[in-house]
């Protein structure tokens, strides 16, 4: 049963689904490099839980009803390109100083945020869709879901681990508001460009 449960080559398409650049990619590493490694760690275990969860109920069904329901996909589609778009902008209007406050509303994202987020991704969703149906192992529904979401959250602390970690360590080679703001914005235009990727 073990090997079923942790079959490598699940976890080899799970890892590179979640490690290349997404919403969430793209997030935490602003996240890390604008407020730092310790206070992006609840966005960070937001992402990881909540990621597993969307995987979890995706291998009990979920995610077939939601590939299966025009509208409810164009409700999930138009959820998450609008908060892509919000936190792209709150990206771009962020201040031009490395970790500055940007005034009294600046924050990370919170957990509670973060878990909620993974409900919109379409990446997430897409990648969970795929490992449900390219990598099930045939058994009963609640252990393919422990399965997926096993897979899921324990690949995506590393990816995220890492993500934020490099964030956190670009804040050393920007310390020039002009390089700072650069970089910020940067990062704004790629989270907007997922948003555009949601309606592909």
């Amino acid at each position: 049963m073990l090997h079923l449960f942790f079959d490598p080559l699940l976890y080899g398409f799970v890892f590179l689904g979640l490690f290349t650049p997404g919403p969430n990619v793209i997030m935490l590493t602003a996240s890390g490099a604008r407020f730092g490694f310790w206070r992006t760690l609840p966005h960070l275990f937001g992402v990881v839980v909540g990621v597993g969860i969307t995987a979890g109920v995706t291998a009990m069904g979920v995610g077939a009803a939601v590939q299966a329901s025009s509208l409810l996909n164009l409700i999930l589609r138009l959820g998450a390109g609008g908060f892509i778009l919000w936190m792209a902008w709150g990206l771009w209007r962020a201040s031009g100083r490395p970790r500055a406050a940007d005034g009294p509303d600046a924050k990370p994202l919170s957990f509670r945020g973060a878990v909620l987020f993974q409900w919109i991704n379409p990446k997430v969703w897409a990648v969970a869709f795929a490992a449900s149906a390219g990598y099930g192992a045939g058994q009963v529904a609640w252990f393919e879901a422990a399965r997926l979401a096993t897979a899921f959250s324990s690949l995506n602390l590393l990816v995220c681990l890492f993500w934020t970690g490099a964030g956190t360590l670009l804040t050393a080679l920007l310390a020039a508001p002009r390089a700072w703001k650069v970089f910020l914005r940067i990062m704004a235009v790629l989270l907007g460009f997922t948003a555009l990727l949601v309606f592909r």
